[in-house]
């Protein structure tokens, strides 16, 4: 599932420390900002194309398509010989994981974007605008025999995984398109209404909520995107008022928060060894933290925003870019070792690029007039951009792009 497991860990077993190749590419007809599940030698993935895909793990080649006709931007789950996933008609879909055939489907009409006036200090200043930066769905988490995952109606739901029935809704204020985290029966998830909730995962009654940064006026610095991570008693998570949290998972209260000065963190932060690691949007920054008290260790810089969130395997750091490129970073130097470009990389980087490689935005959005905003996120897209996060299989590592391509790299 989305993370690897229901604690949204992002750590892989296996590694690939030196980079040899592509492997193969599988290319659908549309943006993949989903996340591969890999089982029992079967890659399933979502794309924007309105197709869900079963890929044969060593060759690369189509085993069956599913058309959901609408973009699928969530990453499914894997669970029981049964695909899980959502997509953006608002229907919640379970296919038998090895011919594709319809099991069930629970349906939500509700499925919008996040939405606010003057969003990102945009014109028309009285027009309530989508935000084309809110570019995921809630990817389903399966625990215990059951469903989570979180809705554009703002609701949390909770579905019997072998027939869609529904157990429980709990309703948020807003939006959500977080995955949640499910440790020792308690389910984390923050919403675009500003909070961060702890629910019982077998009744869906709450435990707690907390509360994160508003932002009335633009809409801005508002609301949570990142999935949870959960590590010894503490839940993690960014937030799009630029801080990273650290909550106690039985009482809500604040352990730490780690700002990043106005960028977003829409990654979802990994743990290991008593460190945190996560990503930045416009400072393009990943960041080394102690997990217990939220000290920097260090940071490395890249060029442009990250939403790809980090995963580990072995002792190597994978984490991508809205240029492109997904990178290797060692551990234990913190270097560098390999990267790679996607073909729409490749091909369009350069026209949207400065001298010194980071973005040229100018070259991608004319005004801050509304439309231009939604062209000018287009346009970044072109470039190969990379909203999926690394998922890592034995000895391969797989990344989704925006160019329509599914990477597998050895």
């Amino acid at each position: 599932m989305f993370r690897n497991d229901a604690s949204h860990s992002g750590i892989y077993a296996g590694s690939v420390p030196q980079l040899h190749g592509v492997k193969w590419k599988f290319h659908t007809g549309g943006e993949v900002v989903s996340s591969p599940a890999i089982v029992k030698g079967v890659v399933y993935v979502g794309s924007n194309d309105g197709t869900l895909y079963a890929i044969d793990e060593r060759t690369g080649s189509q085993i069956w398509k599913f058309a959901a006709k609408s973009r699928i931007p969530s990453s499914p789950a894997v669970a029981n010989g049964v695909v899980y996933f959502g997509a953006y008609d608002g229907i919640f879909y379970a296919l038998d994981a090895v011919s594709g055939k319809l099991r069930w489907t629970f349906s939500n009409p509700g499925e919008r974007r996040y939405a606010g006036s003057h969003l990102h200090g945009a014109f028309p200043a009285g027009e309530t605008m989508p935000d084309p930066f809110d570019v995921y769905l809630s990817s389903p988490t399966v625990w215990n025999g059951v469903i989570y995952f979180g809705s554009g109606d703002g609701n949390v739901y909770s579905l019997d995984a072998a027939t869609g029935s529904l157990r429980w809704k709990y309703k948020t204020g807003d939006v959500v398109h977080a995955s949640p985290a499910i440790v020792e029966g308690k389910l984390y998830i923050g919403s675009w209404d500003s909070y961060f909730y702890a629910l019982d995962a077998a009744t869906g009654k709450e435990l707690w909520r907390f509360k994160t940064g508003e932002d009335p006026n633009i809409h801005n610095q508002v609301g949570i995107q990142s999935s949870a991570t959960v590590a010894k008693g503490v839940v993690y998570f960014g937030c799009r008022d630029s801080n990273l949290y650290a909550l106690d998972v039985a009482t809500g209260r604040e352990r730490w928060v780690y700002s990043n000065h106005g960028s977003w963190v829409i990654t979802s932060p990994v743990v290991r060894d008593d460190r945190i690691y996560f990503a930045t949007s416009d400072s393009a920054l990943l960041h080394i933290l102690n997990a217990s008290d939220g000290s920097a260790i260090d940071s490395i810089e890249f060029r442009w925003p990250i939403f790809s969130s980090p995963s580990i395997a072995g002792s190597t750091l994978y984490l991508a870019g809205q240029d492109g490129k997904l990178v290797a970073i060692d551990l234990g130097s913190r270097k560098i070792v390999w990267t790679f470009q996607t073909d729409g990389s490749r091909n369009n980087l350069s026209r949207l690029m400065k001298p010194d490689g980071s973005p040229r935005y100018e070259a991608a959005f004319a005004s801050d007039f509304y439309d231009d905003l939604l062209v000018g996120v287009n346009k970044m897209h072109s470039v190969g951009t990379i909203l999926s996060s690394p998922v890592v299989s034995g000895n391969v590592v797989y990344i989704g792009s925006a160019d329509g391509n599914l990477y597998a790299l050895r």
